[in-house]
């Protein structure tokens, strides 16, 4: 506390008044980032809900997805939050919640209204969310969390993993597939 107190040019009294103790400031600094996964949901919801084109426009959503995720800093913070959740295990729960449940529901609730209108072949959307994001994900962000390469993203072309993954989820979920 007396570090942080030092670095934002307070005194620590202050840092106290405004955060009990070092659970409650390390829960409101990770809790912050998910306002971060606001413009995601959006994007997903507005980019894919109303789409006339899902395989198109999921190819441009998971490279904005892929991209958002394998920033630095969020690659920091996640790798954070996994090795803090054995000591704090509702921040890591919340993060989790607040950012990529979320996402996750958010995806969800836009395959439904595809197969509403007949443009993809998904009887569980909720399902159907995990293995478009397992696809996804699943290669860099393990290479990038294991490794500890936070750079990942400046150093390999991500756009054929999101591309590959938004076929295989049509080739798997396209409406055409009945």
């Amino acid at each position: 506390m007396e570090e942080i107190a030092v670095r934002s040019g307070v005194s620590k009294q202050t840092v106290y008044k405004h955060f009990n103790d070092k659970q409650t400031l390390f829960a409101d600094i990770v809790l912050s980032t998910t306002d971060d996964m606001d413009a995601l949901v959006s994007l997903i919801a507005e980019r894919l809900t109303d789409s006339s084109d899902p395989g198109k426009d999921l190819e441009h959503l998971a490279e904005s997805f892929l991209n958002a995720l394998m920033q630095p800093r969020v690659l920091r913070l996640r790798r954070l939050v996994i090795s803090s959740a054995d000591h704090f295990p509702e921040i890591a729960t919340s993060w989790y919640e607040k950012g990529f449940e979320r996402a996750l529901g958010a995806l969800s609730r836009s395959f439904r209204a595809l197969a509403d209108r007949q443009l993809l072949a998904v009887d569980d959307p909720a399902m159907a969310a995990e293995h478009f994001v397992g696809m996804l994900f699943w290669i860099p962000v393990n290479k990038a969390m294991f490794t500890g390469d936070d750079d990942y993203a400046a150093t390999h072309d991500l756009v054929p993993v999101a591309r590959s993954a938004a076929r295989a989820f049509m080739n798997a979920y396209g409406a055409a597939r009945k």
